[in-house]
């Protein structure tokens, strides 16, 4: 995104965040989703996002259409949100998309906050997604960009109504859209790191052969937040395949000690001689 995109998308923050505290979580929910749903409505309506990120247009006139338009569909604080994202300047009219996803997201990141569920969010996310990984079918319909998004929208939730916290469930549907142009998994994945960084965290993906108990999580996570500097929330995977060891991903940072990448290495070597 470019600086001013960055700077439009900071000033609605800025009004959301004026908005959430003095609402309540529900309140900040509601306006969360009402928020995807007006991205949503930009990406289907290409000549309305140019109109409203057009720099030749006054600010003040792209602000009174997108009242007009969306008078009656949205609450004031989504309204108030998206004008104030329209009163800035874009690099280009997908950026507007952008930030108006962006908000949403921390919006519904937010409530989550307010409530004291960010950590369960967070954590139903990664483990819908290793659900999802393990049912090959499920994980093609999800990933697949030729069926319609909100059919698998309306999957999604079929799937996480009544089992996950509400937001967990409007952000894993929001994922079938492509978070920022991104596939599900990617989504899915850019969604834990927003959850964990609201909750001042990094995201180390760690890969074993066999569980390893609490005080095993607890020690690892130590040794990591000593490297990283910050509290570090561990996304644990059992895969026997890699035989034993370890892996651990942080960001692009991939450390890999696993026997399995061992035994590659060793049967490379031979093959070379």
């Amino acid at each position: 995104m470019s600086t001013t995109g960055r700077e439009s998308t900071e000033a609605g923050r800025e009004t959301l965040e004026a908005f959430a505290s003095g609402a309540t979580a529900e309140q900040v929910t509601e306006c969360g989703e009402q928020l995807l749903n007006v991205t949503r409505f930009l990406v289907d309506q290409p000549r309305l996002r140019r109109a409203l990120s057009d720099p030749a247009r006054e600010a003040d006139d792209r602000e009174g259409l997108v009242r007009r338009l969306l008078a009656d569909q949205v609450g004031t604080a989504a309204i108030d949100v998206v004008a104030t994202l329209v009163k800035g300047r874009w690099g280009s009219p997908s950026e507007l998309v952008d930030g108006c996803e962006t908000l949403a997201i921390s919006a519904l990141l937010d409530a989550g906050k307010q409530s004291g569920t960010l950590a369960n969010i967070e954590d139903q996310l990664f483990r819908f997604g290793r659900l999802v990984d393990g049912d090959l079918e499920l994980s093609s319909v999800l990933d697949s960009s030729g069926t319609d998004p909100e059919g698998r929208s309306r999957l999604v939730v079929q799937l996480l109504d009544g089992k996950a916290e509400p937001e967990t469930v409007k952000l894993a549907a929001a994922a079938c859209y492509g978070i920022g142009g991104r596939g599900f998994h990617a989504s899915l994945a850019y969604l834990i790191e927003a959850a964990a960084a609201a909750r001042d965290e990094a995201v180390a993906y760690v890969t074993v052969a066999t569980p390893i108990d609490e005080s095993g999580e607890r020690k690892l996570a130590a040794k990591l937040s000593l490297v990283y500097g910050r509290p570090v929330a561990l996304k644990l995977t059992v895969d026997p395949e890699i035989v034993g060891g370890i892996r651990v991903q942080v960001g692009s940072e991939l450390w890999d000690g696993t026997v399995s990448r061992r035994l590659d290495e060793a049967r490379q070597a031979l093959a070379g001689r």
